[in-house]
This record gives structure tokens, sequence and C-alpha cells, in this order.
């Protein structure tokens, strides 16, 4: 484990709780823009799958603790699936698999859409709910275009300047204990 990269990852889960906090201050709405998305899909390209993974779940559950948002049931569960998706995903296209920026991006967002489809599938079943996940997910994207629109144009940007900044750095190189 990497010392720098940790502190980081608990960086990330600071903006994680704060970004939506500070969206819902001046008015604009999470279900449009996904601030909460960005510093998890942020930190899996930077700091790997497992600290993807880490972020991911943390960043939902801290903020549903600290600030009720996102609500306990059902879309906490929804929500953590999708952002732990995000951030193990973003990671691994990027890290281990040595793809693009963008192409990780995007690889990580439809994946953690169809794990949405696939959680609200389990909840229609145990819950005996008639609803149709694909569609309800298609149209929270579509809703959340905007945001969509935003996190490919800017992720991409702020990683590359942040690696440029912190991560070339030699304390963020792994090294043998």
């Amino acid at each position: 484990m990497n010392t720098t990269k940790t502190i980081f990852a608990g960086l990330f889960v600071a903006m994680g709780v704060l970004l939506p906090v500070a969206f819902h201050i001046i008015g604009i709405s999470g279900r449009i823009f996904f601030p909460m998305h960005i510093p998890v899909l942020m930190n899996g390209l930077l700091l790997g799958p497992a600290y993807g993974l880490a972020v991911g779940i943390a960043v939902p559950v801290v903020s549903a603790l600290m600030t009720g948002m996102p609500p306990m049931f059902p879309v906490l569960p929804m929500m953590t699936a999708e952002l732990a998706v995000y951030g193990v995903v973003a990671g691994f296209i990027h890290q281990k698999m040595g793809r693009g920026l963008l192409t990780s991006l995007i690889g990580a967002m439809i994946c953690g859409r169809i794990m949405d489809i696939m959680v609200l599938t389990l909840f229609g079943e145990v819950l005996k709910i008639d609803a149709e996940p694909f569609i309800y997910v298609m149209a929270g994207v579509w809703t959340g275009l905007p945001g969509i629109i935003i996190q490919v144009i800017f992720i991409p940007y702020l990683v590359r300047r942040l690696k440029e900044a912190f991560f070339d750095h030699k304390l963020f190189q792994e090294r043998e204990l």
C-alpha cells in the first residue's frame, strides 16, 4: 500500500461528499450533473482499480451517513454498486490494460450503467416491483446528459494535470517494503 495514494484516496472521498453538497447549496441538481461520480472516476483513473473500488464504495456510504444523500434505500445500494464499478473499471482499463483516459472513462460509465440495470433488476425480482430497469437507467442518462458531457470533457483534462503535478513524482511510485 502506498501512503501517498491512500492520502489522495481520502481526499477523493472528501471531494465526493462535499461536491454534491456544494451543488445542492447553489441549487444545481445532482441528477443532472452527477457530482459524486467525478471524484470516483478521477480516483480510479489516477490511483488504479483497488483504490477505485474502495473510494467507489466509500463515497456514497459516507455521504449517506453524513448528509443523508443519497437516500439509504433504494438509491444507496444502487449508487454504491455503480460507483464501485466506475472506480474499478476506470482504473483497470486505464492502468492495467493501458488504454487512454477517454476510453477508460467511457468504458467505466457504460459498465456502471450496466451495474445499475443489474441492481434494479434484482430489486424488481426481490421486491416484486414491475419496472423496466433499462428504461429507468436510460432516462437517468438522458436527464444527466449535461453532466456526462462535462465529465467527458473535464475529467481527462483534470487527470492529466494532476498526473503532471503530482503523480509523475517519485513519491507515487510503488515501493517494496
